[in-house]
C-alpha cells in the first residue's frame, strides 16, 4: 500500500482522529480540501479507514508480514464493519466508462487508487482479474474506479489519461497497460501517456489529447479525489465493498470472504442492487 513522499506531517504513532488527522494530498497552492459532508455514520467509518490506513503502512510489527496484512478486518459477522452510507456512494450508472460489472449487481467495489502506486499495480494484476473471473463474470459483482492521484503531477496526469482514454471505451485497457509491470517506473509524461494510450487501442489519439487536457477530465479527477478524502482514505489503494473499507492490496481470500459475506448479506435483504440505475451491463465493462 503506497503514501504520498510530500506528506506535510510526519506519520502518527498513535490513532488518528477525524479532528487530528492530516492527509497527504499535494494540493497546487492555494487550493483547499473540503471535506464531503455525510451522516454520523460517515464520520465513524472515515476514522476507521483513515486508521486501518495508517496500519497497512505503519512499519512492521516483529514477526509481522509486508505491511498492508494487519489492515483487513473481515470479519464472520457480516454487518460488522459495514457502514450503509458509504455504500451509497455506489454509483451503479450504465454509462460509467469508468467501472466493469453489471449496475444491478448485488456487491459492489470501489476502489480508490492512483497509477504511480506500487500496491495498486499489484492488486490490478495480482488479484482484480480472479475477481472478475469469479465474481464480475456472474453479476456478482460490480467494480467501480474512483482516480485518487496523491503522488504529485504525474499522478495527476495519469489519472485524467485514464478518464480520457475511457471516453473511447478503453479505459480497463488502459488501466492494464499503466499497471503493467514496469510501466510506472518509465513514467507518465505527456508521450509516455499518449504511447499507453495507443498501446490500449485508443482510436482518436487527437481527441485523447484533447480529453486529457480538457476541463471535463480534470473536474472527473476532482470529484473522485475529494471523495475519497471525505470518506477518510489517506493512502492508496483503499476500497469500500458494499460498505465495507479494506485498506491495502490485501491478499486475494480477503476480498472474496469480503465479497460473499456481501453476497450473502444481499440475497437475506433481498436486495439484488435495487438502487441500480438500469440492468445492462456497463459500457465500460470489458478489459
Amino acid at each position: 500500500m503506497s503514501k504520498p513522499t510530500s506528506k506535510p506531517t510526519s506519520k502518527p504513532t498513535s490513532k488518528p482522529s477525524p479532528k487530528s488527522r492530516t492527509t497527504g494530498k499535494p494540493n497546487k497552492a492555494g487550493r483547499s480540501r473540503k471535506p464531503l459532508v455525510y451522516g454520523a455514520g460517515i464520520v465513524m467509518a472515515a476514522a476507521l479507514l483513515g486508521y486501518v490506513s495508517y496500519r497497512a503502512t505503519a512499519p512492521d510489527s516483529p514477526g509481522s508480514g509486508s505491511g498492508s496484512s494487519a489492515a483487513a478486518d473481515v470479519t464472520a459477522e457480516p454487518e460488522a464493519g459495514v457502514y450503509p452510507e458509504l455504500a451509497k456512494l455506489a454509483r451503479r450508472d450504465a454509462g460509467d466508462k469508468l467501472a466493469q460489472g453489471r449496475p444491478d449487481a448485488p456487491v459492489v467495489l470501489i476502489e480508490y487508487a492512483d497509477f504511480k502506486c506500487g500496491y495498486c499495480a499489484k492488486f490490478a494484476r495480482d488479484t482484480e482479474p480472479a475477481l472478475v473471473k469469479k465474481y464480475v463474470d456472474n453479476g456478482t459483482l460490480r467494480i467501480e474506479w474512483r482516480n485518487f492521484p496523491i503522488f504529485g503531477a504525474e499522478s495527476e496526469a495519469a489519472a485524467r489519461a485514464s478518464w480520457a482514454a475511457g471516453q473511447q471505451g478503453r479505459f480497463w485497457q488502459f488501466h492494464s497497460a499503466a499497471y503493467a509491470e514496469g510501466a510506472k517506473e518509465k513514467g507518465f509524461g505527456k508521450d509516455r501517456l499518449k504511447a499507453l494510450a495507443q498501446q490500449a487501442g485508443v482510436a482518436d489519439l487527437d481527441r485523447f489529447q484533447a480529453d486529457t487536457d480538457g476541463a471535463a477530465a480534470a473536474a472527473a479527477v476532482s470529484k473522485d479525489q475529494e471523495q475519497g478524502y471525505g470518506i477518510g482514505a489517506t493512502s492508496t489503494p483503499s476500497f469500500l465493498i458494499n460498505g465495507r473499507p479494506i485498506a491495502g492490496a490485501q491478499p486475494t481470500q480477503a476480498f472474496t470472504q469480503a465479497i460473499e459475506q456481501a453476497a450473502q448479506q444481499a440475497k437475506s435483504l433481498g436486495n439484488g442492487g435495487e438502487d441500480a440505475k438500469g440492468s445492462e451491463p456497463s459500457t465500460g465493462a470489458t478489459k
